[in-house]
């Protein structure tokens, strides 16, 4: 199964194209930009508390047969966080300081 690639930062919205090398995704595929993570989230997803790193960016050209954006087609369907940008704040500052090998 290939990974879902969401379309856009659940946080601010940005646009995050299956080729943006600033998209960061958490092992749930939560998908933030870099900015968000690095400046309001702190490394820490706010469904999840798990850290992120960069959304691997799926070959838009079939470089082997049946595997590319253009077979395994990126999720059109925007996400947005289901918690107040205050209870996610408060979510942070809670989680930020455990690394997240051990949360």
């Amino acid at each position: 199964m290939a990974l879902d690639l969401r379309p856009n930062c659940e946080f601010c919205d940005k646009d995050l194209p299956p080729e943006a090398a600033d998209a960061r995704i958490c092992s749930y595929e939560c998908t933030f930009c870099v900015g968000c993570v690095e400046t309001k989230l702190r490394n820490v997803c706010p469904n999840c508390g798990g850290g992120f790193m960069p959304r691997p960016i799926r070959p838009g050209r079939e470089w082997r047969p049946g595997v590319s954006r253009l077979k395994q087609v990126p999720s059109a369907k925007r996400v947005a966080l289901k918690y107040s940008v205050e209870d996610i704040a408060a979510f942070v500052d809670r989680v930020g300081g455990v690394s997240p090998s051990e949360r």
